[in-house]
């Protein structure tokens, strides 16, 4: 599949009717899984792919350079859209976020986020006007391409303890809107009446994500709020995470090895990516 088409198919998912389930990966094994269930798009998790290569998840730990490797293989590894988790573009001013955009689509995505929060610039928001700057300058870079390139803007309010996060969210979400981005995207809200009014009050399709623990919503539910698109972030890495660490502390403690009770079969696996390699 082209990348123009691909980049069609993300598009027309967030401007159809209904709700659809992005759910992401951190390299091309799970990707590949995840595709083969027949998901039609894949987002990255920044989280998960520090996470596999021993990082925590800081901000500027893990590299751009390192982040469009492992894109470009997730990318290379399934034939559905993928939309790329960028951080906050890898830097402050509209012209590495531009160009960011520009580096991840020639790794083959069809989408990015971009967030308007950075630790290493003043611990807090950017400031209304530099985070539409931000989102802006996506869009001229993602206008530039020769395909359609879905943006997603996110509003951190709820995730650095904004004062009047649900007002702030809302001013922000329809100013990165009217920048040009696609998809919007509220971090951190977890009940059924914010993420309701979110959808109500912001004038685009919003994203939620699931697989945080306590947050329970199925997706027929999250579509009666108004949700258009839903991702998971790093929650399917860390649930793999938390496997290892369950069998290793079975092995070591009980000497058991119950944990391989539920492993996919050798031969599934290698059928799997088998088929991969023949297409």
């Amino acid at each position: 599949m082209t990348q123009q088409r691909k980049g069609e198919i993300f598009r027309d998912l967030h401007t159809a009717e209904g709700i659809f389930l992005m759910p992401n990966a951190w390299n091309a094994g799970s990707a590949v899984m995840l595709a083969s269930a027949g998901f039609s798009a894949i987002g990255t998790t920044s989280a998960g792919v520090a996470f596999a290569r021993a990082l925590p998840d800081y901000e500027g730990i893990l590299s751009r350079e390192a982040a469009l490797e492992e894109t470009r293989r997730i990318v290379e590894a399934v034939d559905v859209p993928v939309s790329a988790d960028t951080e906050d573009g890898y830097g402050h001013d509209p012209a590495v976020v531009s160009e960011t955009v520009r580096l991840f689509a020639d790794a083959g995505v069809v989408g990015a986020s971009i967030e308007d929060f950075s630790a290493s610039y003043s611990d807090t928001l950017y400031d209304r006007s530099r985070a539409v700057e931000r989102v802006h300058a996506a869009r001229e870079a993602a206008d530039s391409l020769d395909f359609p390139f879905t943006l997603t803007a996110r509003a951190e309010c709820y995730l650095i303890d904004h004062p009047n996060p649900f007002e702030e969210s809302v001013i922000r979400a329809n100013l990165y809107r009217e920048a040009g981005a696609d998809c919007l995207f509220v971090p951190g809200v977890r009940d059924a009446k914010t993420i309701t009014a979110l959808a109500a009050e912001i004038d685009g399709p919003i994203n939620v994500v699931m697989g945080l623990v306590g947050n329970t919503y199925t997706v027929p539910e999250l579509e009666s709020f108004g949700v258009r698109r839903i991702s998971i972030g790093g929650s399917l890495a860390r649930a793999t995470f938390g496997l290892i660490r369950r069998a290793a502390e079975e092995m070591r403690d009980g000497g058991t090895f119950t944990f391989a009770e539920r492993q996919v079969p050798d031969g599934d696996l290698c059928r799997l990516f088998a088929a991969r390699l023949g297409d």
